[in-house]
């Protein structure tokens, strides 16, 4: 059974950090590309970041305008688990934040509030 599990969100203030991991079940997942999407109620789903595989591509990462130069993407493919820096926090970036493992299996998401 294929099961992805966020953990790390949480409330901050503006300017702080928090760093999301999301492990991974069930899957080959060195195979597999690593994406961070996150959702604000009321709007669609909206593209954080991706990790490529290391094994079936070259592990390159791709970024939002809006997060790129504050948010670090990194995957340890020995301990399954794909891995969301966020630096530099707005109270923009306040949205439920979920990974997926290229668009065909998804977490059940986790919170993320920044709020002074």
């Amino acid at each position: 059974q294929v099961r992805l599990v966020e953990s790390g969100g949480g409330s901050v203030r503006p300017a702080e950090s928090l760093k999301l991991s999301c492990e991974v079940a069930g899957l080959d997942f060195s195979r597999w590309h690593m994406h961070w999407y996150r959702q604000v109620p009321g709007r669609q789903r909206e593209f954080v970041a991706s990790q490529y595989s290391y094994t079936t591509s070259d592990g390159h990462t791709v970024y939002a305008d809006s997060v790129r130069g504050r948010f670090f993407v990194s995957r340890d493919d020995a301990q399954a688990t794909v891995y969301l820096q966020m630096n530099g926090l707005r109270p923009e970036d306040t949205a439920v934040y979920y990974c997926t493992a290229d668009h065909t299996y998804w977490g059940q998401g986790t919170q993320v509030t920044v709020s002074s």
